[in-house]
């Protein structure tokens, strides 16, 4: 079992993992957020090798061409904890895009990994 998740007996009420999500949106151009990127992805894979990231990524709507906004899912102890996380991203420290930050609490679900040692590959399912 992996640290900070709590093995639970079936029909006890599911995972009660806590976690933060931040949902990014923008507020500047796509040229002027372009120029701010690279940080954002050096700032990402910053808290992916702290552990604080647990996954990220652009959002679609659809008939909407392109991303409409990004979800970032942080561990995180507490909504202050996570605001001070989202402001330090160079994104919203430049204001090209503002944000809004929910409390998720995972229950139920699950997913497998895919090691193959042979050819060097993984797969998430």
């Amino acid at each position: 079992m992996s640290k900070g998740l709590v093995e639970k007996k079936p029909g006890s009420g599911g995972l009660h993992k806590e976690l933060f999500v931040i949902f990014t949106t923008p507020v500047a151009s796509r040229e002027k957020i372009l120029k701010i990127l690279p940080k954002h992805l050096e700032r990402q894979v910053e808290l992916e090798r702290k552990g604080i990231l647990f996954a990220a990524g652009p959002m679609f709507e659809e008939g909407v061409e392109g991303a409409v906004r990004g979800m970032v899912v942080i561990r995180a102890s507490s909504f202050e904890e996570a605001r001070k996380i989202a402001d330090e991203d160079p994104l919203h420290a430049a204001g090209l895009r503002s944000y809004t930050i929910d409390r998720w609490i995972i229950n139920e679900g699950s997913y497998s990994v895919n090691v193959k040692y042979s050819d060097q590959t993984m797969q998430i399912k």
